[in-house]
């Protein structure tokens, strides 16, 4: 097991709070269209749809809402198709950043963000030329509270059967990673042992973080990308505390 996590600082992610409530359950309502409609409604056969749904249970959004954004995604709604992009650019002093977002209007949604990456200093960038730099990965918290409080060792073991690669102690518990093609099998594991994750997704973890002279800068910027409707999720390669 390792000791402390360089997980931690790559994937900037803020906190729900109430005055931000209801555009996360309209981010998450989004995820769960899409990932209904290219798989289908069923959460036993459907893994993306599953994850999306765990999502926004864990943000507390009411089932009707779940429901209603399924339902979206399995009817013939052509007038309101939504479209799952990546977005690839640079911040201030060329940190990279990946971009994840839902979006019915790319055209829209792309020039919004370059605007805001370039106000910053930053520039949107080309398809692969960003995205080299991360790996995909599962990643899976659990929180000290939810841990087995007997045979973790075993538990451990288990994980690693099912395919992590590494599962990481931390002061709140632990992070389990995998490959992206083991995660599913990894998060099954958990299930079994009677373990409910904290959190459970696909996320980019960069290859080589770095440590910007400025990181404050770079905050403001991602603070600035995640409440935009359309974006899902920010990564970057800069650690910042």
């Amino acid at each position: 097991m390792s000791g402390h996590s360089k997980w931690s600082q790559i994937k900037r992610q803020k906190a729900v709070t109430d005055n931000r409530r209801a555009a996360v359950f309209t981010k998450l309502g989004k995820a769960i269209t899409v990932a209904s409609r290219a798989g289908g409604g069923d959460l036993d056969t459907n893994f993306k749809l599953r994850l999306a749904v765990q999502k926004a249970r864990e943000a507390n959004m009411p089932n009707d809402n779940i429901d209603r954004a399924i339902k979206r995604g399995t009817g013939k709604d052509k007038e309101h198709e939504l479209f799952e992009v990546v977005y690839e650019g640079y911040g201030p002093e060329g940190v990279a950043l990946l971009l994840e977002a839902v979006t019915d209007n790319k055209n829209r949604t792309t020039a919004e963000i370059r605007n805001m990456l370039t106000k910053a200093g930053g520039s949107l960038a080309s398809t692969n030329s960003v995205a080299w730099q991360f790996d995909a990965k599962g990643i899976i918290r659990i929180s000290a509270d939810a841990l087995p409080k007997e045979n973790r060792d075993e538990f451990e073991l288990s994980l690693i059967d099912a395919g992590a690669e590494d599962v990481q102690e931390e002061p709140k518990g632990w992070t389990i990673v995998s490959p992206k093609s083991a995660f599913a099998n990894v998060l099954e594991a958990v299930h079994k042992k009677g373990v409910a994750p904290e959190s459970s997704a696909i996320e980019y973890i960069a290859r080589n973080p770095v440590t910007p002279k400025h990181p404050a800068a770079i905050e403001r910027l991602i603070e600035q990308l995640e409440e935009h409707d359309d974006i899902d999720a920010v990564y970057t390669n800069a650690e910042i505390n």
